[in-house]
C-alpha cells in the first residue's frame, strides 16, 4: 500500500526554487550598491583581529661619548705640575654640564708614578659629579713606540737640541693621534695641564660642528710674537708675507695647549697624511728655514702657512694665553697687536709659568 501524503515535487521544480533564491539574494546586496565580492571584502574588514604581541622596546644608543686627553707625566718629581693639573682638574669638573645619556671620558698619559698621582687628584672630585664619567690611562711608553716611527724625520726640526730623541716622541702626539687611537673614537679634545676653566667644556665640543670639508684641526691662534721670531729668515725674503703678522689679517701661528683632534678627517685626509712624510716635512721646513723647538705646535704653525684650510681657528677666548715673555724680549713695539683678545674668557692658559687670575 502506498504511504498517503503530498504529492514529491519534481526535480525541476526544487532547480527553479533555489535559482529563484540566489536572482533574490543577488538584488537584495545589489540594493546596497555591493556584490559578493564587495561583501566578502567588508566582512573580512570588520573582523577583530587577533591580538598582537607587545612591541619589543627600540634598543637603547650607547651613550655620546666626549674625549678629553691631558699629559701627566713626570709628576713625582714636580709638586708644581701637581698642583697645575689639581687646579685644572677641579675647574674643569666643577663647570662641566653633559646631559642624560652622555659621558666624559677622561684619558691620561702617564708612566705608573704619575698615574697615581692622577688618581690621587681624582678621587676626591669624582664622587658625586651629575654625570657619567669615565677615566683612561695610556701608559706613555707604549705611546712612545708607537709614535717614533711616524714623527722620528720631524723631531729634529722642531725640538730643542739637535737630535731625535725617542723620549721626545711623546710630544708630538696630536701629530699622530689618529694613528694612535682606537678608531670608534672619532673626535677628542687635547689640552695642556697649566688651564683654568671658566665655561662648560661641552659647549668646546661644538666646534667641532663648525669645521669645513678638510678641517682636521681646531687650535687656537699663537697669542705672542713667537713666529714673527722664528720665521725671521723668511720674513726678511719676502717682505710682503703674512707668515708671522700680528691677526687679523696675519698669520701669527698656533698655541696647541687647546686642540680639537678630528682623528676621522685626520684619518681621511690623504693631504694631512701627506704632510708627514719626511721629504714633505724636509721641503717645507727649507722653505720657511724654519728651526723650532715647541713640538707639535711649530709643526702646526708650518703647514697651517702652507695649509690654513687644513685648520678651523678656535677664538681666542678658548686658550687665553697669558705668558708675556716677548713684550721684554725685543717686540714690545707690536706685542699688544698679538695680545689682545676680546671676549668672556672661556679657558686661561698660564703658559710659561704664569699666574693665572683667582675667582
Amino acid at each position: 500500500m502506498a504511504r498517503l501524503g503530498a504529492p514529491r515535487p519534481p526535480p525541476c521544480a526544487l532547480l527553479l526554487l533555489a535559482a529563484a533564491l540566489a536572482v533574490g539574494a543577488f538584488y537584495y546586496l545589489g540594493a546596497g550598491r555591493e556584490t559578493f565580492s564587495s561583501a566578502t571584502r567588508r566582512l573580512r574588514a570588520t573582523r577583530v583581529p587577533p591580538p598582537r604581541a607587545p612591541a619589543s622596546p627600540p634598543p637603547r644608543a650607547p651613550p655620546a661619548r666626549f674625549h678629553l686627553l691631558l699629559m701627566f707625566t713626570k709628576a713625582a718629581r714636580s709638586p708644581a705640575l701637581q698642583a697645575r693639573g689639581q687646579a685644572a682638574l677641579r675647574s674643569l669638573l666643577r663647570h662641566a654640564s653633559f646631559e642624560p645619556g652622555q659621558a666624559l671620558h677622561l684619558h691620561f698619559v702617564s708612566e705608573p708614578a704619575s698615574r697615581q698621582i692622577a688618581q690621587g687628584l681624582l678621587r676626591p672630585l669624582l664622587p658625586g659629579l651629575p654625570f657619567q664619567c669615565q677615566v683612561i690611562f695610556h701608559d706613555v711608553d707604549v705611546l712612545t713606540e708607537q709614535l717614533f716611527p711616524v714623527v722620528e724625520a720631524m723631531q729634529k726640526h722642531f725640538s730643542a737640541g739637535s737630535g731625535a730623541y725617542y723620549s721626545d716622541s711623546i710630544f708630538f702626539l696630536s701629530v699622530a693621534m689618529h694613528r694612535i687611537m682606537p678608531t670608534e673614537i672619532e673626535r677628542l679634545i687635547q689640552l695642556d695641564l697649566d688651564l683654568k676653566y671658566e665655561a662648560n667644556i661641552r659647549d668646546l665640543f661644538q666646534e667641532f660642528d663648525h669645521f669645513l670639508q678638510g678641517t682636521v684641526i681646531g687650535i687656537a691662534r699663537e697669542m705672542q710674537p713667537v713666529y714673527r721670531h722664528t720665521f725671521w729668515q723668511f720674513r726678511r725674503e719676502n717682505p710682503q708675507t703674512k707668515v708671522g703678522e700680528p691677526p687679523p689679517d696675519g698669520l701669527p701661528g698656533f698655541n696647541s695647549g687647546v686642540m680639537l683632534l678630528n682623528l676621522e678627517a685626520m684619518r681621511q685626509s690623504q693631504l694631512y697624511n701627506q704632510l708627514l712624510e719626511p721629504d714633505m716635512v724636509r721641503q717645507l721646513t727649507e722653505k720657511y728655514h724654519f728651526k723650532g723647538h715647541l713640538g707639535d705646535q711649530d709643526f702646526f704653525t708650518m703647514i697651517g702657512m702652507e695649509h690654513p684650510e687644513l685648520f678651523h681657528v678656535l677664538d681666542c677666548t678658548w686658550n687665553r694665553q697669558l705668558c708675556s715673555w716677548w713684550r721684554e724680549h725685543g717686540y714690545s713695539d707690536v706685542f699688544d697687536q698679538y695680545f689682545r683678545c676680546e671676549g668672556q674668557v672661556r679657558i686661561y692658559h698660564g703658559n710659561c709659568n704664569t699666574p693665572i687670575p683667582e675667582d
